[in-house]
């Protein structure tokens, strides 16, 4: 059996945490942020843990 390759993509954008889960940034936080609250900016600079729902598909991305 060959080794499983890491899927770069995902690699860049994923990140795992100490217990096992993935961590991912928000999106929309790069540019057209004037007609964007405040509030709303704010709280995408803060990372979120993907669903569970995700997490199965990811898990075969990231070995």
């Amino acid at each position: 059996m060959p080794k499983i390759k890491t899927h770069r993509g995902a690699a860049k954008r994923f990140k795992r945490t100490a217990t096992g889960k993935l961590k991912v940034f928000h999106a929309f936080h790069s540019h057209i942020l004037g007609k964007k609250t405040p509030k709303r900016k704010r709280n995408l600079r803060k990372s979120s843990i993907v669903s569970p729902a995700d997490a199965g598909r990811l898990n075969r991305l990231l070995p």
